[in-house]
């Protein structure tokens, strides 16, 4: 018996194989994208961890979010033990899923209106506050997120050669949320366990941000002076460097996470609260802290990956805590089998 993983990234695979290794868990990759499926066969024992991810057809990979409902619903008809399952998929996939669902769970969320199409979206963004942002509803990476200070703006950014179209064609219009400080906490979680909260710093890195070594960005993914520019997410140029509760360390560049070092805050609990009430196992979920005091709540990542200089300072590894949460799924799973229940 052994844990197997469902993804199309292999880069993003590496640490947590070394940590499964660590641990003598046996365990297996599951490419996602390209496969077949007997229905009337049963999958083979184990636990089966999803780690699909939204932003797969950037990586030319645009039939494993389907392929992963298929494998997954037909885990889920054999009773597998799955993390991360076909709920959790819909979440990930969407964020109007996320929003609508965090928001009926009390949570302050940003004001939002999904469009459909492009036809209507410079109409509709005429009606709104400025500034904006527009984001894809199918995202990760940061995927299609620009602002703007009037719809005259997204209207020439929409016929421009840079405009990015949404892979399922919703685009989210979304009010725009300036933090107090320019950062945003991401709040990690494994098996039902708050593991560590960490920083980003949305001065350098705009709304691009998350924290794989592999998805390291540069300056040209923040283009100031292109039509609809990444923003910056409320930096200033007196935006001060440190963003933790403890000093970084200095480099010559520093990174653009950090640990979020004595993370104590009622919010977690909730996180934690509907993770288990949604059937997530593992995830990050991320939030600003504006100055007039809101907690805004605005992604929901079941595709989490650690910063590798985050963990070095973490009291618990996020690849280790995985480890040891399938290792303890197994476990039970060998006992049920052993008890005759599968």
């Amino acid at each position: 018996m052994k844990a197997y993983v469902l993804h199309e990234n292999p880069t993003w695979y590496e640490p947590f194989a070394a940590a499964f290794d660590a641990r003598g868990v046996e365990h297996e990759q599951w490419p996602l994208g390209d496969g077949t499926l007997d229905l009337a066969a049963p999958p083979p024992p184990g636990v089966f961890w999803s780690r699909a991810s939204a932003s797969a057809h950037t990586r030319g990979h645009a039939d494993a979010k389907d392929h992963a409902r298929a494998v997954l619903a037909w885990l889920e008809s054999w009773g597998r033990r799955v993390v991360n399952g076909r709920r959790v998929l819909e979440l990930e996939m969407s964020k109007v899923d996320q929003l609508t669902a965090l928001r009926a769970a009390g949570f302050d969320v940003p004001s939002t209106i999904a469009v459909v199409g492009t036809q209507e979206l410079a109409a509709v963004a005429d009606k709104l506050p400025t500034p904006f942002i527009i984001k894809h509803n199918q995202g990760g990476k940061g995927l299609g997120v620009r602002k703007f200070d009037s719809a005259a703006a997204l209207a020439r950014y929409l016929s421009s050669e840079d405009y990015e179209a949404p892979v399922d064609g919703i685009t989210l219009l979304q009010e725009y949320v300036e933090p107090a400080q320019p950062f945003i906490t991401r709040v990690e979680i494994v098996g039902g366990e708050f593991l560590y909260a960490l920083t980003a710093d949305t001065a350098r890195g705009g709304f691009e941000l998350c924290p794989a070594d592999a998805c390291a960005i540069g300056p040209a993914a923040c283009p100031a002076d292109a039509p609809g520019a990444l923003a910056t997410a409320g930096a200033t140029a007196s935006a001060t460097a440190s963003v933790t509760d403890a000093d970084a360390a200095s480099t010559a560049e520093p990174s653009l996470f950090a640990l979020r070092s004595g993370f104590d805050h009622p919010i977690i609990d909730r996180y934690l609260k509907f993770a288990a009430q949604h059937g997530i196992g593992v995830a990050g979920f991320e939030f600003i802290e504006t100055a007039d005091g809101r907690m805004v709540t605005y992604d929901v990542n079941t595709n989490t990956n650690y910063n590798a200089e985050v963990e070095a300072e973490a009291p618990r590894s996020g690849a280790q805590q995985v480890a040891r949460y399938l290792e303890r799924l197994l476990d039970e799973e060998r006992r049920t089998a052993e008890a005759g229940g599968r």
